[in-house]
């Protein structure tokens, strides 16, 4: 399938409700409205197609660019492609469910995530957070290192209330992984969590949220769901 098939096939999938609820997260246009579920069977004619992911992330529609994070071949693109593809990220739905979960799937997602964690780019901070969570929600527990991990939730204890508002959110998803899906500082999660307390976000033309980690790590330990991993990051 070309660029232009493909294309062709999402804006048929196109719904006005799901573009309406795109655009008030911060979606621009264009766009067509896309369920993600409605896009698993173009994925299973495409499979992993890195040029044609390339072609479609470039056009700037935000189907397009979701779908051409299911589409990508991650062990394929280098620091500077996930690098490009974070300037074009706009919004949080781009940085964190698009490129983070991409670089979440290659072999330097730590390298680069820890850079974007540093860089004081809201978006690249929410990236890089949010990449750790998919890392830390699907590999097993000894492909990290404990001590990195638990500087990192230092970090988050005393940066998260003075840190952009995407990064606060991305911030507290991650003590809520690690709370949950990394067994080795579940206790120092909870115990952080506790001490960082109600995390406030502010949000555009939207209520600001408040989120409590501890709250929603304790709501998992009582559905017996800790050490949970998930088999699959992408669709």
């Amino acid at each position: 399938m070309d660029l232009e098939t493909v294309m062709q096939e999402l804006e048929a999938l196109g719904k006005e409700r799901t573009k309406k609820m795109y655009l008030s997260n911060g979606a621009n246009e264009p766009l067509f409205g896309v369920a993600t579920g409605a896009m698993k069977p173009i994925v299973k004619k495409i499979k992993i197609n890195q040029r044609l992911a390339e072609e479609l992330y470039n056009t700037g529609n935000y189907d397009a660019m979701y779908f051409a994070g299911i589409i990508a071949d991650p062990k394929a693109m280098t620091e500077s492609d996930f690098n490009r593809w974070m300037d074009g990220a706009y919004f949080y739905m781009l940085s964190d469910y698009v490129v983070a979960v991409t670089l979440s799937e290659s072999d330097i997602a730590e390298t680069v995530a820890d850079k974007w964690i540093t860089s004081g780019d809201e978006l690249r901070m929410s990236a890089g957070w949010s990449c750790y969570c998919w890392l830390l929600g699907n590999r097993k527990d000894d492909a990290f290192s404990e001590s990195k991990i638990s500087n990192m939730l230092d970090l988050v204890k005393s940066s998260i209330h003075d840190s952009p508002e995407r990064a606060k959110s991305a911030m507290n998803n991650f003590l809520n992984t690690v709370g949950i899906s990394y067994l080795p500082l579940h206790e120092k999660a909870v115990e952080t969590a506790k001490e960082v307390g109600i995390v406030e976000v502010k949000r555009n033309k939207k209520k600001n949220s408040f989120l409590n980690a501890n709250e929603s790590i304790q709501k998992e330990i009582d559905r017996g769901r800790i050490g949970f991993k998930r088999k699959h990051v992408r669709c």
